[in-house]
């Protein structure tokens, strides 16, 4: 799948990326939800680059996992 397909699967705003803060504000997307035992639920954003790692890494592990890779998930769990 190419780049282009992938990012268009996420809603973009802008926002910090939880790898690169030092980046500033760039455009992000939601890759998951942290709820901590106290204290408000915690948005975790990504941004491009980010995105395309963690579903390359995904891709790679549902391939050594025999399960289906459905992009559009960075963040999630396969199994």
């Amino acid at each position: 799948m190419e780049r282009q397909q992938i990012l268009d699967r996420y809603e973009w705003r802008p926002g910090t990326c939880f790898r690169h803060p030092s980046k500033g504000e760039v455009q992000t997307a939601h890759v998951k939800t942290i709820r901590p035992r106290v204290g408000p639920e915690e948005e975790v954003r990504a941004c491009e680059d980010c995105v395309v790692q963690m579903e390359q890494e995904r891709w790679v592990e549902a391939g050594r996992n025999g399960v289906d890779y459905q992009p559009g998930h960075a963040g999630e769990t396969l199994l």
